[in-house]
């Protein structure tokens, strides 16, 4: 057992805020296992990279010996959190969120333990609310505290609308920790004003307030915007191992130091040469998420596309060449239909003038090109993506 300054220390490694430190130490010196809350909600199938840095933040609590409390948000999902939104999110139907929900755990248990894994929903709750409940729940804020989150002051500042279930929802997340009897709540930094809400709310119940422990926005591939599968610049976690190595290969030296601590709670070695400590946080990732096999495999067929050249030894995609026998065309259409990324035809033909297209190793820079196309021949589409010519 790690004493508690010990584990004060590794709790607070790579946070970007906690309130208050001192709150967790004096709660770990007390010896009893904490709940750690985090919530999600379901509204998308799949969960990436930056996802994770709260889920392995939550691991780091399950291995200390504290509960790890995972709210499924079945029913705040139907509000949508507003946090960081311009405009009210689109209502998702019960089916929806249900379906996303089993995806959802099912891929955060490659994370988290299982076996000491609290899981609820927040729809067995407030679903079983009165409207009298509501409106008591209601009055424990104000409307000043909720006009204080800086999404809903830009929105009204640019006459945008915020619905009243918008509203609704910091008190809803903020309910969850009081029925959870959270001591500490993890989360972006975007949610900061939620977590602030639960404590409020856990003091009007004459609980001792949680902890709010903030961790840092993940960067996407492209090292400045989050991380979003919107944004095409994520990382899934149930990616395959070749794809989601290619991906990690292609970031910035600074933005693989930022995802060894965030993501492994790892330094990066100044003395290893930046190209070997990329190939090992790809590695490591990938044996996170999938195996060691999985990891070996992806790395020597890295090695043998990118290093060696060897590209008769490399595992890809096939793709069928279709009418259009044009690179613009051929290269537009593998996009779409082998990595269901759509690219306008400006894009396309910017990355072949650039000279990130190559067919078996040799650029092509005129996207009007008809190549023989032959089977077996590999397509490298960009840094990260290649296929290989099957007919």
């Amino acid at each position: 057992m790690k004493s508690p300054a010990e584990q004060l220390q590794l709790l607070t490694r790579g946070t970007a805020r906690v309130l208050s430190e001192g709150e967790l130490l004096k709660k770990l010196e007390r010896g009893a296992p904490l709940r750690a809350k985090l919530g999600v909600d379901p509204t998308s199938p799949d969960l990436h990279l930056g996802h994770s840095v709260v889920l392995e933040k939550l691991r780091q609590f399950q291995e200390l010996g504290h509960q790890a409390v995972l709210i499924i948000g079945d029913f705040t999902a139907q509000i949508g959190d507003p946090t960081g939104r311009s405009k009210t999110r689109p209502p998702l139907s019960r089916d929806e969120i249900l379906a996303n929900a089993q995806t959802y755990t099912e891929q955060a248990f490659r994370i988290l333990d299982r076996a000491k894994t609290e899981v609820v929903f927040n729809g067995e709750w407030f679903n079983k609310m009165s409207f009298s409940e509501v409106i008591q729940l209601n009055a424990r804020v104000t409307m000043q505290q909720m006009l204080q989150r800086e999404d809903f002051k830009n929105r009204i500042a640019n006459d945008q609308e915020v619905r009243l279930h918008e509203i609704q929802y910091p008190i809803v997340q903020g309910w969850d920790s009081v029925v959870v009897r959270a001591d500490v709540e993890l989360g972006g930094t975007d949610q900061l004003f939620n977590i602030l809400v639960g404590r409020d709310l856990q003091k009007t119940e004459g609980m001792e307030p949680q902890v709010v422990m903030c961790l840092p926005i993940l960067e996407g591939l492209d090292g400045v915007q989050k991380m979003s599968k919107s944004l095409h610049n994520y990382v899934g976690i149930s990616e395959a191992p070749g794809e989601m190595f290619g991906k990690l290969m292609s970031i910035s030296d600074e933005l693989m130091a930022r995802y060894s601590v965030l993501l492994l709670g790892q330094e990066i070695d100044p003395a290893v040469h930046p190209m070997e400590s990329k190939k090992s946080l790809a590695a490591a990732l990938v044996a996170r998420y999938h195996s060691e096999a999985d990891a070996t495999a992806a790395r020597e067929n890295w090695d043998a596309m990118f290093s060696r050249k060897d590209l008769a030894a490399i595992e890809l995609p096939g793709f069928h060449v279709g009418e259009r026998r044009d690179l613009l065309g051929v290269v537009g259409e593998a996009y779409e239909t082998i990595f269901s990324e759509p690219k306008s035809g400006s894009e396309v033909r910017r990355l072949i003038q650039q000279g990130s297209v190559q067919l078996d190793g040799e650029k092509l820079t005129d996207p009007k090109a008809e190549p023989a196309w032959t089977v077996g021949q590999v397509l490298k589409l960009d840094k990260k993506r290649s296929v290989r010519i099957a007919g």
